[in-house]
């Protein structure tokens, strides 16, 4: 099979390899249709390895470092079954799934305890190995049953954007790290720092849970490029007086302002930039909640004017967990996330990744959300 294989810093290779082994008992093989580029993906593009193995250190689970096959979100048709097994089971060849492609333990005590998004042993196919030597950007890959979200072939749901679900999942985890319990952000004042696409997860996060225009309480959004916040507009996530640019206005003034003065109730922070978190912390009413969703490459210091004083609750959100998986597979197929399609901005051969997706990304990030890539003519068309 063809794969785009990930060598280190801007050497992604396309190769032939062998296909992956006959599935396991409990593993099923996927002809991958679609695989999109995260932004972990950019990050080991021009400056990794990070998140993926050297020869010195080898995952602990798969075994696999360097080169690995790359792209860990995806989505496919099951093309191999295990040997035999039942003809009655839920899984059938051609089956469209959308794949959780987390490698966790199951045994660590974060695993144990409900937090399986940092498992200890953590990792990805499609950063970390395994798959059977395939991952997103390859024509095929095993993966577990388990990893398997089986979505309807009946034309219901669009097979070509379904892999914006892996990216929707770590915008649900965010909304379930504010720590208040489902349908509690109904009628609550929120503000979103950051329009790309994790920002972008959030706010159709919210929306999918019956918060924003027209559904109860305010969504602001901080956002400084003009294509993402036209796209914010267009989609309906924020009202259009309710999209601002920390670059002409006072996002945290503006939010007292719109909440009588009293400031939201909750921030997600995609932007991983002080000045935006600073923002954020000022626009806060007392005891309100601070979730932080981006990576920083600054170290993160707490403001105490604000933190202290208004007795502000800051927490962390990363990745996903298994219910957060399952509950936005189901979202999409009952149609919560309408018009999330928007989010996929080019569409592109897997040979093509590393000039027209990767370093388009590099090179004019503020333009697009979603890259994504095939191997498929026949979806190109």
């Amino acid at each position: 099979m063809k794969a785009a294989r990930y060598y280190g810093a801007r050497d992604l290779r396309i190769e032939t390899i062998p296909d992956p082994p006959p599935p396991a008992s409990n593993e099923v093989t996927i002809d991958v249709s679609w695989g999109g580029i995260c932004g972990t993906d950019l990050h080991e593009w021009t400056s990794g390895p990070f998140t993926i193995n050297t020869p010195e250190k080898p995952h602990n689970i798969t075994g696999d470092h360097l080169p690995v096959s790359f792209g860990h979100e995806f989505t496919g048709r099951v093309s191999a079954l295990p040997t035999e097994y039942p003809t009655d089971g839920k899984f059938k060849l051609n089956q469209p799934v959308m794949v959780d492609p987390r490698i966790i333990c199951r045994t660590c005590s974060s695993c144990t305890t409900g937090c399986d998004n940092v498992c200890q042993n953590w990792g990805y196919i499609g950063l970390n190995g395994g798959g059977g030597g395939g991952a997103g950007f390859s024509e095929k890959v095993n993966v577990e049953m388990r990893m398997c979200h089986l979505l309807p072939d009946d034309g219901s749901v669009d097979l070509n954007s379904v892999v914006l679900c892996q990216p929707l999942t770590v915008g649900r985890h965010a909304i379930g790290s504010t720590g208040l319990p489902g349908g509690a952000l109904s009628g609550m004042n929120v503000l979103v720092l950051g329009g790309g696409p994790v920002g972008l997860a959030v706010l159709l996060n919210l929306r999918a849970k019956g918060v924003g225009v027209g559904l109860g309480g305010r969504v602001l959004v901080s956002e400084p490029t003009r294509q993402r916040a036209g796209m914010i507009r267009s989609l309906g996530l924020a009202n259009e007086a309710d999209v601002l640019n920390p670059m002409e206005q006072n996002v945290a003034h503006v939010c007292r302002e719109a909440t009588g003065g009293i400031g939201v109730d909750i921030v997600f922070d995609s932007a991983g930039a002080e000045k935006a978190m600073l923002a954020g912390m000022e626009a806060l009413r007392v005891r309100g909640t601070y979730v932080n969703i981006a990576g920083w490459k600054t170290p993160f210091q707490i403001p105490m004017q604000f933190a202290m004083f208004r007795e502000i609750n800051i927490r962390f959100s990363l990745g996903n967990n298994d219910n957060d998986y399952r509950e936005v597979v189901e979202d999409f197929i009952a149609g919560k996330f309408k018009g999330a399609e928007a989010l996929i901005t080019r569409r592109l051969r897997v040979d093509e990744l590393a000039e027209k997706g990767l370093d388009e990304l590099v090179r004019n990030n503020d333009e697009h959300v979603k890259i994504v890539a095939t191997w498929k003519e026949d979806l190109l068309a």
